[in-house]
């Protein structure tokens, strides 16, 4: 999600405006593919965890025969999980991480299992959304886990664009404020108890609502996970491949632990009714 509940004042109108349209137009590919389900979902899940997987590889310094590897594998994970066979893609991944890190250990200790970390960073969300979406309510649910996700970037942005305050973690994204996190959590938490009952949901309000305070905290989790490893890399960005966000990596950094989290708590208790 980048650096979502910043602090000072507003940037540039231009390069907020580059954000917003390019912002729309990702929504919009989303929500496209999403509704339509199927290949086209899965192939747009597959792309992009494909460029979170370079973009990993660019900033961990992973070669590009190894680089290859992993793209071929969390492929053939994406292909599996499309065709319904989500455990057998998760054992190959699973597999494939644990081989290659053993691989690392022993016979290049310096890669120190980024391969292998990188792996499950984009193969587990993967699975999860191509799973979701092949479940009997699985449009509304991904639809649910999107919003959770957006509800809290953008209230998390403009929160902490507009309030301010003191530092979420200084060391890690010196720019996040406790107020934005307030002002996402807040949001996620609304959004997850106004549309469980719209999306015709039996559970409790509140109880969706304390469910979506939790997912947006995990958003957020996932985003400062991400500015740690780019401030380790020394970069500002993941990738330079959107406009105004960074690369792919910067926008579903917050949605890799909401998707599997969410893909978990069905699988476990079932799909809400």
């Amino acid at each position: 999600m980048g650096d979502a509940s910043v602090a000072g004042p507003a940037g540039p109108r231009s390069e907020l405006a580059t954000r917003v349209v390019v912002g729309l137009l990702l929504a919009a590919v989303a929500l496209g593919t999403l509704w339509a389900g199927g290949a086209a979902f899965a192939l747009l899940v597959a792309v992009a965890v494909l460029l979170v997987l370079a973009e990993w590889a660019a900033m961990h310094g992973i070669g590009r025969g190894q680089l290859l590897v992993g793209l071929l594998i969390l492929a053939t994970t994406c292909l599996l999980a499309a065709l319904g066979r989500p455990l057998e893609a998760l054992l190959l991944l699973f597999v494939a991480a644990g081989s290659l890190l053993l691989f690392g250990i022993t016979f290049a200790p310096r890669a120190r299992g980024f391969l292998s970390s990188g792996l499950l960073y984009a193969g587990l969300p993967a699975v999860a959304l191509i799973w979701l979406r092949g479940q009997e309510p699985g449009l509304a649910l991904v639809l649910w886990a999107f919003g959770i996700v957006w509800a809290t970037d953008i209230a998390a942005y403009f929160a902490g664009r507009a309030i301010g305050g003191p530092k979420l973690a200084p060391r890690i994204s010196p720019n996040k404020t406790w107020a934005g996190l307030g002002g996402g959590v807040a949001a996620a938490a609304l959004f997850a108890g106004v549309s469980g009952p719209v999306l015709g949901w039996q559970a409790p309000p509140l109880l969706l609502a304390l469910f979506g305070a939790g997912l947006a905290l995990a958003a957020q989790g996932g985003d400062l996970a991400e500015s740690h490893w780019k401030r380790r890399a020394g970069v500002k960005d993941s990738g330079r491949l959107l406009p105004g966000h960074g690369g792919v990596m910067d926008r579903v950094d917050g949605l890799v632990p909401v998707a599997i989290i969410v893909a978990l708590g069905v699988a476990i208790a079932g799909a809400p009714a």
